[in-house]
C-alpha cells in the first residue's frame, strides 16, 4: 500500500484523489490546501488541513498545485527528507526545494473538474533525481492502471508544448469554429461528427498523411471566398497563418506572408 499526501485542490488535484481513492494500492491519508473550504465537502473521506505543520507521513507528496506556486510550496514544507513531487508539465523537478528528495508525476491530460477522466487511458510521464524512488513512481502510475514514461525534463517540457498546439490552441480554433456558426444560427453540434473523425483519424496515420482541405489541395477558389465569409480580422488572420502552414508543409507556395 502507497501512502500519499496530496497538495492542492485544482482540476489535476481532484482527479488524482478520485483515482487514487479508487486504487486497493494506495491510501490517501491525507489532503492540504491553503484554503479548507475548497477541500471541505470531501471531509468525511479523507483527513484534510490547511495547515503545512499539520502534514501526516507518507511515502509521497504529491504538489498538484500551480506552477508559480511549485518553488515556494516545497520550500515552506516543513520536513526534509522526504519524497516530494510536482505535476506540471512545464516546471523543471529541479524548482523543488532539495532538502526532500524529489521528482515528478505529470499526467499528460486536459482536467476539468466536470468531466470524467479515464486514468488508464492518461499517461504518466515520471522524472526522480534519486534513482531509488524510481520504482516508487512507476508503482503509483500503475496502481491506478496507468502506463508510466520515465522522461527527462526537457523531454517533459517539450511534450507539454506540443500538448499546447494539440489541445489548447485547438479548443480556440473550436470556439472559433463555434462563433462563427453563431453569426449565421447554425448548431455547432452539426461539427461534432467531424471532430471526432478527425481526432481519430490521427490515431491512425501521421497529421501530415492526415491533412485535408483547400489549402492541402491548393484550392485558391474556396479559399478566397471563404476569406470573404470571415467576418473578423482576427479570424482573417488566423485563417490565411495556417493556410500558409498548411502550404509550406506540403510544399505548396502560398500566397500569404507571416511575420516573426
Amino acid at each position: 500500500m502507497i501512502s500519499v499526501v496530496l497538495l492542492g485542490a485544482g482540476n489535476v488535484a481532484t482527479h488524482i484523489y478520485k483515482a487514487f481513492s479508487n486504487s486497493e494500492n494506495i491510501s490517501v491519508t491525507q489532503w492540504y490546501n491553503r484554503t479548507r473550504a475548497s477541500i471541505s465537502s470531501y471531509a468525511n473521506d479523507v483527513d484534510i488541513t490547511d495547515q503545512l505543520e499539520a502534514l501526516k507521513e507518507a511515502d509521497i507528496y504529491i504538489m498538484a498545485v500551480s506552477d508559480d506556486s511549485i518553488a515556494q510550496l516545497s520550500s515552506d514544507l516543513p520536513f526534509t527528507d522526504r519524497f516530494v513531487v510536482h505535476t506540471s508539465g512545464s516546471v523543471a523537478m529541479h524548482d523543488l526545494d532539495k532538502k526532500n528528495k524529489i521528482g515528478v508525476f505529470y499526467p499528460l491530460q486536459t482536467f476539468s473538474k466536470t468531466a470524467e477522466i479515464d486514468f488508464t487511458e492518461v499517461p504518466i510521464c515520471i522524472e526522480v533525481y534519486e534513482k531509488e524512488n524510481l520504482q516508487l513512481l512507476k508503482d503509483l502510475a500503475k496502481a491506478v492502471g496507468c502506463k508510466p514514461h520515465k522522461i527527462t525534463t526537457e523531454q517533459r517540457q517539450t511534450l507539454h508544448l506540443a500538448a499546447v498546439f494539440v489541445n489548447n490552441f485547438t479548443n480556440q480554433l473550436y470556439r472559433i469554429g463555434h462563433e462563427i456558426c453563431e453569426t449565421k444560427n447554425i448548431e455547432f453540434q452539426i461539427l461534432h461528427p467531424l471532430i471526432a473523425e478527425t481526432a481519430k483519424k490521427i490515431q491512425q496515420m501521421s497529421p501530415y498523411m492526415a491533412q485535408t482541405g483547400p489549402a492541402k489541395r491548393n484550392d485558391k477558389k474556396t479559399i478566397k471566398r471563404q476569406l470573404k465569409l470571415i467576418e473578423k480580422d482576427e479570424h482573417e488572420a488566423i485563417y490565411k497563418m495556417l493556410t500558409s502552414s498548411i502550404k509550406k508543409t506540403h510544399n505548396i507556395s502560398s500566397d500569404y506572408k507571416v511575420k516573426r
